[in-house]
Order: C-alpha cells, then structure tokens, then sequence
C-alpha cells in the first residue's frame, strides 16, 4: 500500500475528538439517509470516532458495514461506540483510500465525511471508492468549505484563524475549500450520474457557540494542527494564542452566530 500523500491536519487531539463524536447521521449525513436499507453493505471511509458509522449501521442491519481509519487509536474508539450501542455489524480496518484493500464491486454504499478535504489526490480517492463500490450502487462524498465559512460580529483575530487554517491545511497537501470542489473531483474521477447539494451546521445558541468557540481555541494552541501551524513557520505560539482568544471573545458574543458550509455529492457507481 503506498504512503499517504497528506498529513491529517486537525490530528486527534480531544478537542478534535470532541468536534467529531457529536457528528450524527441526522447531522451530518442526511442527503444518503434515504439510500440507506436494511441489508446493505456499507464502507465508511475515514470513520473517525465512529458516530456516524454506529447510525449508519442502525439503518442497514442485518446488513454489514465496515469502518476505515489511517488511526489505530481512532480505531479503537470507534470500535468502543458500537459496542455502547449494541452493534454486532461492524468491523474496522487501517486503510489509506488512495489504494483501498477491498475487491472490486465489494459494497452497496461506500460513504466519506471531511475526508476528501484532508487527502493528497481526492480525484484518486474517489475513482477507489468508486471502484469498491458495487454497479448501481452509491458513492456519497461530503465535505466543509472553510473559505465559505461566515460569522457575525467581526471579531478582531477570526479572519487571522481563517487564512492561518488555509495555509496550513493546503502546506499539508490538503484542500480545505473542498465542498465547493466536490462535483468537479466526482466528475474528473469518471462519475456521470452525480446529485449535487449543500448543507450547513450552525452555530447561535448561547449552549452551540460556548463549544464550537471552545474547541477551536482549544484545538488552535494545543493540537496537531497547533504543532503543524508552529513548526512549519505558519505562526508563532504567541499568534496562536491570539487567535484561540478571538475564538474565546466570539463564543461570549449573544448575537453571535457561524456557519459552517458543506457540499455534498451522491454518485452512482
């Protein structure tokens, strides 16, 4: 299997952890709810913690799914999940999406959540994802646009975060404007018969901004991200600090809202 050609950005920092375990299908899935059926075989591609994986495994029992990780560790949490909910039907494995480890046509569904944003070559990954998935069968990509990213009021140190997370996301090999990419990577990875959408979280409750506002200033100065941003030359500890305040300062604001953009693709195999 080759190398990865990108490095995590975010790394699995609890505060990352934290962002990921509150990921729902109802949340973060909802465009391939509908495609989902008792019985089918599901490859999730860049699990993560495992939410997502747990309700999509609810939806297809008796079917199968199987789990997809580049982390052990986050492997193992996963894992965790579906033995808190009483899930029989999954199994996990390392796996890297450029060069997948699965036969031909091997599943119904083969889904992926803000994982095209983080790899090397998406077009790539798609076409394997593409390849494992059955004839007929779906392909459901979804991922963030952080450029597309909006929040009020204009908090001194915000657009500093975001331009700061660009660099380093796209110095790591990413591409953190990839909902926006989605239709043309599907398209350039030979899919013909593609449903395009878009979604968004939103963050404006009093309770919503506390720990969106919280878990990036915690994941600006103590994460991988953190250490990405400090040792490849992208900021010092001390404009870290300055940003993880501003995350601070927005999150006290009662008007203050942020929305997160995402596009979304169904594509059949």
């Amino acid at each position: 299997m080759p190398e990865e050609t990108a490095v995590y950005t975010h790394g699995h920092h609890e505060s990352v952890l934290r962002s990921h375990r509150w990921r729902t299908a109802a949340n973060s899935a909802a465009y391939l709810i509908g495609e989902l059926r008792p019985g089918m075989t599901v490859l999730d591609v860049g699990c993560g913690p495992g939410t997502i994986t747990a309700d999509i495994a609810a939806l297809v029992a008796p079917g199968r799914v199987t789990a997809v990780d580049t982390s052990r560790e986050v492997l193992r949490s996963a894992a965790r999940v579906t033995v808190e909910r009483g899930l029989d039907n999954v199994e996990f494995a390392v796996a890297d999406v450029h060069a997948l480890d699965f036969p031909d046509a091997s599943f119904d569904v083969v889904h992926a959540h803000q994982v095209l944003q983080h790899v090397g070559d998406p077009v790539q990954a798609l076409r394997e994802m593409r390849r494992v998935c059955r004839p007929g069968g779906v392909v459901a990509a979804r991922d963030s646009d952080y450029a597309a990213m909006a929040w009020y009021p204009e908090v001194p140190g915000m657009r500093e975060w975001q331009e700061l997370y660009g660099r380093v996301a796209r110095a790591n090999g990413g591409e953190p404007d990839a909902g926006r990419r989605l239709l043309s990577w599907a398209r350039q990875a030979g899919f013909t018969d593609i449903t395009p959408t878009a979604a968004a979280w939103c963050f404006a409750t009093p309770e919503s901004r506390a720990w969106w506002s919280g878990l990036w200033a915690d994941r600006t100065t103590a994460s991988g991200y953190a250490e990405l941003a400090v040792d490849g030359g992208h900021a010092s500890a001390e404009q870290l600090s300055d940003v993880a305040r501003a995350w601070r300062t927005w999150g006290e604001e009662p008007d203050g809202w942020f929305t997160v953009p995402h596009g979304e693709v169904l594509c059949r195999a």
